[in-house]
């Protein structure tokens, strides 16, 4: 489903203020919006993505000088979808706090009509969760626009859970041996060479300031490495279907 809104609606929709997304533009962090009629300006879903990405940089403590460099990292051709992957990845470094909404606003948020089984697709990938109320729901802002990407996907809903786990376990598994990896290498040495309360404070302030930095760097081995499973998959694929098919006369 094609995304097209206004200046307006897309600062609704992501939350901000339109002055904000006007400033975002010329500083060159937002690509220009397409021109129409009446040179009404029309944003799509890169840019909704993009700026959801940039307020959670911003959120992580980035500077905008920081931030500009982060975008420009990310590899050519990088879909809304793909930002909206970066932007999930990035907000669980330091997740929020989850955030009950009504219907109207979780639809509002969504910039769409939910129905029961999108709602179940959303719980299953983490973006929401029911309550005792059946119009109230716990929203995760870091993962709902991302979910929202995915409602149209034709993947099963068991799959979606099945999917869910294994990110769940695997990631976990990741920020644990990192965090040792830091701390006996990093940290341990750091403290044992009796550094003073401003030298540990200076310490803890470049521990933030990394976490966007791994979190962009495991976010884009894990696509190239997908990218890798799935064109293996597909190359597998063919040659199976090749190796059976009949011999031409």
């Amino acid at each position: 489903m094609e995304v097209r809104l206004t200046v307006d609606e897309l600062a609704a929709r992501a939350g901000v203020t339109v002055r904000t997304v006007r400033f975002y533009g010329t500083k060159g962090l937002l690509p220009p919006p397409v021109l129409g009629a009446r040179r009404v300006g029309w944003y799509g879903a890169e840019h909704l993505d993009r700026l959801g990405l940039i307020e959670e940089l911003q959120r992580q403590g980035l500077t905008l000088a920081a931030i500009e460099r982060y975008l420009a990292r990310l590899p050519q051709g990088t879909t809304p979808l793909d930002l909206a992957i970066h932007r999930a990845l990035v907000a669980s470094w330091t997740p929020e706090a989850p955030q009950e909404a009504g219907r109207a606003e979780v639809e509002r948020r969504a910039g769409r009509r939910l129905s029961e089984e999108q709602v179940d697709r959303l719980a299953a990938m983490g973006a929401l969760e029911r309550t005792a109320d059946p119009e109230v729901f716990r929203l995760d802002p870091g993962l709902l626009p991302l979910g929202v990407r995915i409602l149209d996907v034709p993947i099963p809903l068991e799959t979606l859970v099945a999917a869910r786990a294994v990110v769940v376990e695997h990631s976990r598994a990741t920020a644990r041996e990192l965090q040792r990896l830091f701390r006996e290498t990093v940290w341990k040495p750091y403290r044992e060479s009796e550094p003073t309360p401003d030298d540990v404070q200076r310490m803890k302030a470049l521990t933030d300031h990394i976490q966007p930095m791994v979190a962009q760097a495991l976010v884009t081995a894990f696509q190239r490495s997908l990218r890798e499973e799935l064109n293996e998959g597909s190359g597998g694929a063919a040659a199976q279907e090749e190796r059976a098919a009949p011999p031409e006369r």
